[in-house]
């Protein structure tokens, strides 16, 4: 009997294992708790788990308590995971300096990984090697001027940067993409902005196997670039096999994000999967002995981790190589029957490492997306079973992207608010047709590796993308099948998916007991959806936006907004990204819009606006004052004058007249608010 316990407590459920790992990160990257105290409760939950172990053992003890002790433990690890990789709680990282963002300083960096550039700078991610005389460390992100510099900086440059370090603050609008926090959770904690001019470059560079990769890509684009291949399509193949998107340009990736392809441009699991296949394809003359199947173990994942390094080791790369490496070892092992429990180690595998890749969408999508494949598409294909070859063929890609897409729908209208309706048109269009592409693709770069682009490959490759690219952009054309600004909250999200997952329980086996989760499901459903209209109806604010070189005011009752704005900016109201954001996160809708009046009245305050003219009625005593266009007035005899409560200046003034502003405003114990430095300002 106590062995048969001992057996059954050890044979502990890796998924509740992954759960408490998984919230054992979350609480340490959103509660931020002191790392003394993560580290003296993971010594208390080792102990526990040691002592539940040996009590365990014992017949007349419930094992159950086992299991709590390797739930806490679990999270114990996750937690103390999260706090080893954050870099903001080491000594050395320059974060932790107090007077780093106060004055300028010389910054010696390292160049890591070149990103897209923005409208204005080339971007770099670096890392800090020393600031001023100090030793420091940390990830920093630099922005470069654009034809500052001649050529770009090869990755291993040392450099050095006389510069100020800006702090990535919030969002400065409501309901806007936070950077700040994106870069945080990448942890890249400032930006340095540079000319050319300002960056010495050392003459040594770290060759690391990041130097390498870099310099093994740098020679495969350039010998394709030789052999005439058309830019356009070249940067597409160097997205699709390299995982390198920098260079392809806005309308290319527009279009594949309203076709619902934009997955295929950045490398995931979905080419690492190509890669297995055909290695194991490649590999079928190998016999199946047991010294055979060995062999081709090794050369599959030798053939992964060699694509791994030749695409940047990327985070979705590196997730995507190891996911499937595991994949590759299962196979080998020839249990397929456990493919979930291989799903979850490579998991566990990849968070131990790098926990925040948690918080990474591409981590999410990709996981969740595969989970569902497994689970829900053996449900789907059993709905028909085609006889002909090619129609099975077929409909396998079907089933496999609506069980993805089933999967992926609730992260994705989260994250992305939007909905490509011709998702399936598109699977079934050009997952047969990139297969292809990836093994010439494959076969053309590697052959580029060693000097040797054959013309007819290299021309088949980029008439193959060329094709590719011309079917994406007849898809995404028909933009009235593409469902844009869709509201929807964690509430949603969270309720959606226990509808989706009680829903697949009882279709796979249904019983009573199934069907009432199911109901219960979609209850829970209504309650949340009806709740959140419910708390909008009844809110009620006025929201003064930070814009460069405009005033932008929105009165929001409930659902209705009321724009306030100059002509110009009336008539694009409907184009207005930062409104179109704030209303779809208020679930709401503009209403009404009005031009900018001198006087606005809000629940019971009095708002006067001062623009460029600085004309204002004498008698006035406003509540808030809102100068806009920088008007030049004498601010102080203005407040002895009006007497307001408040003071605001949003991102059309001067940002030197709102420093005068600010300082007078502190002389006269008056609360000065610019949206510039603190963000949108908002009147409840």
């Amino acid at each position: 009997m106590s062995t048969f316990i001992t057996m059954k407590v050890l044979q502990f459920p890796l998924a509740r294992i992954t759960i408490g790992f998984l919230s054992g990160i979350l609480v340490a990257f959103y509660f931020q708790p002191n790392p003394q105290n993560i580290f003296a409760f993971l010594l208390l939950f080792i102990c526990v788990f040691v002592i539940a172990y040996f009590v365990s053992k014992r017949d007349f003890v419930d094992p159950i308590y086992f299991g709590f002790a390797t739930y806490f433990l679990a999270f114990g690890i996750g937690a103390t995971t999260q706090i080893i990789h954050t870099n903001s709680f080491q000594q050395s990282n320059y974060i932790q300096s107090k007077a780093i963002f106060e004055k300028p300083h010389l910054v010696a960096v390292t160049v890591r990984e070149k990103l897209r550039s923005s409208a204005y700078n080339d971007r770099y991610i670096v890392l800090v090697n020393q600031v001023d005389d100090a030793v420091k460390t940390g990830r920093i992100l630099l922005n470069v001027r654009k034809d500052s510099l001649k050529q770009s900086f090869e990755i291993g440059s040392h450099l050095q940067i006389n510069g100020s370090l800006y702090k990535s603050g919030p969002a400065k609008n409501p309901n806007q993409f936070d950077y700040g926090k994106y870069l945080e959770s990448k942890q890249i904690y400032a930006q340095l902005y540079a000319d050319a001019s300002e960056i010495k470059i050392g003459s040594v560079i770290e060759k690391d196997v990041w130097y390498y990769t870099s310099r093994l890509r740098s020679k495969i684009i350039g010998n394709l670039e030789k052999s005439n291949f058309n830019k356009a399509e070249l940067n597409v193949a160097i997205a699709l096999i390299l995982g390198q998107q920098q260079d392809i340009s806005p309308e290319i990736i527009r279009d594949y994000q309203f076709a619902g392809a934009v997955h295929i441009l950045s490398v995931s699991g979905l080419h690492i999967g190509f890669i297995l296949l055909f290695v194991t394809f490649l590999l079928k003359p190998f016999p199946n002995t047991r010294r055979g199947s060995f062999i081709k173990l090794l050369i599959i994942l030798a053939s992964l981790a060699s694509f791994g390094l030749i695409a940047g080791l990327a985070p979705s790369v590196l997730r995507s190589v190891t996911m499937f490496s595991f994949v590759a070892i299962g196979m080998y092992l020839r249990r397929s029957t456990n493919i979930f429990h291989t799903l979850l180690v490579s998991m566990l595998l990849i968070l131990l490492v790098q926990p925040s890749f948690l918080f990474d969408v591409g981590f999410q999508l990709s996981y969740v997306a595969l989970f569902f494949i497994l689970w829900l598409q053996p449900l789907l294909a059993q709905l028909w079973t085609p006889r002909n070859v090619i129609v099975n063929y077929f409909w396998e890609i079907l089933t496999v992207s609506f069980a993805a897409q089933i999967g992926a729908f609730p992260l994705s209208i989260y994250y992305f608010h939007q909905f490509p309706g011709l998702f399936f048109v598109t699977n079934l269009v050009i997952i047969p047709f990139l297969s292809v592409i990836m093994a010439l693709g494959v076969l053309v770069m590697v052959l580029a590796a060693f000097d040797f682009v054959p013309l007819f490959l290299a021309k088949s490759l980029e008439w193959s993308i060329f094709i590719l690219n011309k079917i994406i952009n007849a898809i995404a054309s028909l933009e009235q099948f593409i469902i844009q600004d869709i509201p929807f909250n964690w509430q949603l999200l969270v309720s959606v998916y226990l509808l989706l997952i009680a829903t697949i329980i009882w279709f796979k086996k249904p019983s009573f007991n199934r069907l009432a989760l199911t109901l219960i499901a979609i209850i829970i459903f209504q309650i949340t959806y009806f709740e959140t209209h419910r708390r909008i109806q009844i809110q009620s604010e006025l929201v003064i936006f930070n814009a460069k070189k405009n005033t932008m005011i929105a009165e929001r009752k409930g659902k209705n907004i009321t724009f306030y704005a100059n002509d110009s900016l009336l008539k694009t109201a409907s184009k207005n990204k930062t409104l179109a954001s704030y209303a779809m996160g208020n679930f709401s809708s503009l209403k009404s819009k009005k031009s900018l009046q001198n006087l606005i009245y809000y629940n019971g305050n009095k708002i006067l606006i001062v623009d460029s003219l600085g004309v204002y009625p004498k008698d006035i005593h406003p509540d808030i004052v809102l100068f806009t266009q920088s008007p030049k007035i004498n601010l102080e005899r203005f407040l002895q004058t009006t007497k307001p409560k408040f003071v605001l200046a949003d991102a059309s003034n001067y940002r030197t007249i709102q420093k005068l502003w600010k300082a007078t405003c502190l002389k006269q114990k008056i609360p000065f608010h610019a949206t510039a430095e603190k963000g949108f300002y908002r009147l409840d």
